[in-house]
């Protein structure tokens, strides 16, 4: 069996359940499409930092930041709800522009094949 780092496997189950919570649970109308990407946890599993996607534009995007921020403590008592953890890492929310960046590499990449 493959040796994974503990944060590892704790920031996947939280990156599960934080979607679930995020998509089903909070009823905050500033909080638009926002996808959990990714949780990075510290080693010691006392802060993590949530990447997430936002579609939209920047006023959207930092809207649903805020709301975010806002719902950190319903967020994290539903997380204590939900696992087994001793203690829920505090929550750092973090835009994750990925998706943005690899839309405007296919725009490019689409231009370069119509050129030739």
């Amino acid at each position: 069996m493959v040796n994974v780092k503990r944060s590892t496997r704790v920031a996947e189950l939280l990156r599960q359940e934080m979607s679930t919570i995020i998509a089903r649970e909070l009823k905050d109308p500033g909080i638009g499409m926002a996808t959990v990407c990714k949780i990075r946890l510290s080693d010691d599993l006392k802060f993590a930092k949530v990447f997430i996607s936002i579609i939209g534009d920047e006023k959207q995007v930092q809207n649903s930041l805020e709301a975010l921020e806002r719902a950190t403590n319903f967020i994290r008592s539903e997380l204590r709800k939900r696992t087994d953890l001793r203690a829920v890492p505090e929550l750092r929310f973090e835009h994750d522009d990925s998706a943005t960046y690899a839309q405007n590499i296919d725009i490019l990449l689409n231009k370069i094949h119509k050129e030739k």
